[in-house]
């Protein structure tokens, strides 16, 4: 009896030791778990599919974002900010003091090669380079008065996505998966849909920081496969039966065992969402549904490669909405030159690049809008910096971060607007200075989130998406 009585002992002590031995293993297989989702759900464990505000701070005029990164910079003097000086003065001496600049091989004064046009009922002056995006005028808040504290790619990224120039800070994407979560059961609350180009900086521009991982963004590549083992072999699909019968027991047991068990509950999370989305990606990744114009629309047949690329993210991004994805931010196609970031042939890279996301972003504004999603969604068109009103060498420009341009349509924006200027050579910003704390701040409001309020505990401190700074853009609000 002893001996009997010392085996059950052991095995009772050491159910938690048990159960961490079958978890460790089931964090390398993509395929755990489904009815231990229902379990944790039904048990209140679902804080990463609800996110970790009870309510909203105030009424949200979105939902969901789209975050259209234009991935190293593109020049606002060549897209929304037409500065008719700049054009008079090309070849001329730059007649304001230079800022240093990245590489220093400055030249003069150099304008525009494309021709600005106004457009809609607002009169909003768009480059050329955007013939379909200019057709949504009316539907555009454009802020000519951003600003940057970082003038180098990767910090400038970290800037742009965080909040803070440096690494290991929760992206804008986490901050809102964490504090508004996910409406769709089967999908992460934010989404990259990666068009080829991680910008520098890498994937830590996507990362949740000191949040639980489970806020984190999940890239999906572009291609046929966007995740990895998204369609295991059909073999396997027997076999989980009976292990899961065993996994779901053990975790209930060893959730029960542990005083905290959030870093726990959010590993068990990511991977019963992993299980999910095994059916959910496959079927919106498929496009065969859609219509051939809704094909030819976003350009996904185009003849050239970064329209086709593109125009399916965008696509995708729709359906994600539709699903009921919280988050989803594209990356760049390569269009073989180096992004947005011309520092010599400016008119041949700004014309590739522009050539592969104009009309997939005019179809986007165009198909959200008449399917009654715009009101509910906020588009976010923007780099990291800007480019500087005068020549690197002789047809290039330089990284400027003193003022550049981006611009916001749909949920809760006032459309055919523009906030905040810069100098006659578009160099410095003169009106309305913003930096990256009031863009989120912003973003956030929309969704009906105070900036202030939205905080985490980390490092003894509360800390949020815009640190101690940020302030709304009022003026862009409808």
């Amino acid at each position: 009896m002893s001996g009997l009585r010392s085996r059950r002992e052991f095995l009772w002590r050491n159910a938690c030791g048990i159960g961490g031995v079958a978890f460790s293993a089931l964090m390398h297989d993509p395929s755990y778990a489904g009815q231990v989702a229902s379990d944790l759900r039904s048990s209140g464990h679902d804080d990463e599919m609800r996110g970790t505000l009870a309510s909203l701070h105030h009424p949200a005029r979105a939902k969901h974002v789209i975050f259209l990164y234009m991935d190293g910079g593109p020049a606002q003097m060549d897209t929304f900010d037409p500065k008719p000086r700049l054009q008079a003065e090309n070849g001329q001496p730059f007649a304001m003091k230079m800022e240093p600049t990245q590489f220093n091989n400055n030249g003069n004064t150099l304008g525009s090669p494309w021709k600005f046009d106004n457009h809609g009922e607002s009169g909003l002056p768009i480059s050329s380079l955007f013939p379909h995006v200019a057709r949504h005028a009316d539907k555009l808040a454009v802020i000519r008065s951003m600003t940057s504290e970082f003038s180098e790619h990767t910090n400038g990224n970290y800037f742009l996505h965080s909040g803070s120039g440096f690494q290991g800070r929760p992206s804008m994407g986490a901050w809102v998966s964490y504090g508004l979560g996910s409406e769709s059961l089967d999908l992460p609350g934010f989404v990259v849909l990666n068009g080829g180009l991680i910008p520098p900086g890498g994937l830590d521009c996507f990362g949740s920081g000191f949040l639980p991982a489970a806020y984190q963004g999940s890239i999906f590549a572009h291609g046929p496969t966007p995740v990895a083992n998204i369609q295991p072999p059909e073999s396997r699909r027997a076999a989980q039966a009976t292990t899961l019968d065993l996994i779901r027991t053990l975790d209930r047991g060893y959730l029960e065992q542990l005083p905290q068990r959030g870093a726990v509950e959010s590993a068990i999370g990511n991977f019963e969402l992993a299980f999910r989305m095994q059916g959910k990606v496959p079927e919106l990744m498929d496009l065969s549904g859609e219509t051939a114009a809704t094909l030819e629309a976003y350009g996904v047949g185009s003849a050239n490669e970064g329209t086709k690329i593109f125009g399916r993210q965008c696509l995708i991004a729709r359906r994600m909405i539709e699903a009921g994805v919280r988050f989803i931010e594209l990356t760049c196609p390569s269009v073989g030159s180096d992004r947005w970031d011309q520092h010599s042939n400016l008119k041949g890279g700004h014309e590739a690049n522009a050539l592969a996301v104009d009309q997939p972003i005019g179809a986007l504004l165009n198909d959200l809008d008449e399917r009654g999603l715009l009101s509910e969604t906020l588009v976010v068109w923007a780099g990291e910096f800007g480019r500087t009103p005068f020549a690197q060498g002789s047809d290039g420009r330089d990284h400027n971060p003193f003022g550049f341009s981006l611009w916001m349509a749909g949920g809760g924006v006032k459309g055919g607007t523009t906030f905040g200027a810069t100098d006659e050579y578009g160099y410095k910003v003169v009106e309305g200075k913003l930096q990256m704390h009031d863009l989120h701040a912003t973003m956030l409001h929309l969704l009906g989130v105070d900036h202030k309020k939205l905080t985490y505990r980390w490092g003894g401190r509360d800390m949020r998406l815009t640190d101690v700074h940020g302030k709304v853009v009022e003026a862009i609000l409808a």
